[in-house]
């Protein structure tokens, strides 16, 4: 949601102190210094920001947004890998923190399979600044494994991907954990478990991306700025459920 503060501004929906309350959240998401409890703080002040929103108009901004105001930005190592997934019949999955109607367009943009975001009670069309569902840390492993579950997918098959500690539980629930430009505790982490460490520093426009007529997929590393953090977004290549209950195991 930060990285869309300025047109949510533009269409009403919150005021001067809460772009500038964004703007400085992304700031400190930049810089890697929201700790847990910042975290937290931020998600209440959003929930409660969003009570009374309307849900369709929040999508219309997002989608609108998209196209026309924030050029999201990936890694090109990324796009490279997230080919290579895609090339062995895996589907991609975008996992966020953020709010379900704001991932979910980004993920159609990125040609990912499924979304999983954080899920806000709706009732006649509006929200009510209470969340059904926060898909941040533990829970995106709850995520996941449902998501395996309702798909015949074998976690111990699927990769994932993650640069934030908060994501241990996701990384440590699949067979093939990596950590992206990973945060300082996520770094340790990985060194313990001896886990890949994989460094993205060559970041290019997914919307110059798209329109290459190459056709290759890409997944999100990064999306604007700050909204990588911010987003806390993650992907992770399913090896596809194939024919009497068989994996394709191949590569």
């Amino acid at each position: 949601m930060l990285a869309f503060s300025r047109p949510f501004f533009q269409e009403g929906l919150i005021n001067r102190r809460a772009v500038l309350k964004s703007a400085y959240a992304q700031f400190v998401f930049m810089q890697g210094g929201a700790d847990s409890d910042q975290i937290e703080r931020m998600r209440t002040h959003i929930t409660a920001l969003c009570e009374g929103w309307d849900v369709e108009q929040v999508r219309s901004i997002v989608e609108e947004a998209l196209h026309d105001i924030v050029d999201p930005l990936v890694y090109k190592e990324a796009t490279q890998l997230i080919a290579e997934h895609r090339g062995k019949g895996h589907d991609i999955v975008v996992v966020s923190a953020s709010g379900h109607e704001i991932v979910a367009p980004i993920a159609d943009m990125l040609g990912a399979t499924h979304c999983l975001a954080t899920r806000m009670v709706v009732v006649d069309g509006r929200y009510t600044g209470e969340v059904d569902f926060y898909c941040y840390a533990k829970n995106k492993a709850v995520a996941i494994k449902q998501l395996a579950e309702a798909n015949g997918y074998r976690l111990e098959e699927c990769y994932a991907y993650s640069d934030s500690a908060t994501d241990q539980s996701m990384l440590a629930a699949v067979g093939h954990p990596t950590a992206v430009n990973p945060d300082r505790e996520l770094k340790k982490i990985a060194t313990q478990l001896d886990w890949p460490v994989l460094t993205f520093s060559n970041p290019i426009s997914l919307r110059a991306r798209i329109s290459t007529p190459s056709g290759t997929a890409v997944a999100a590393t990064a999306i604007g700025l700050g909204a990588v953090a911010a987003v806390g977004f993650a992907w992770y290549g399913l090896r596809r459920h194939r024919g009497r209950g068989e994996l394709d195991t191949s590569g």
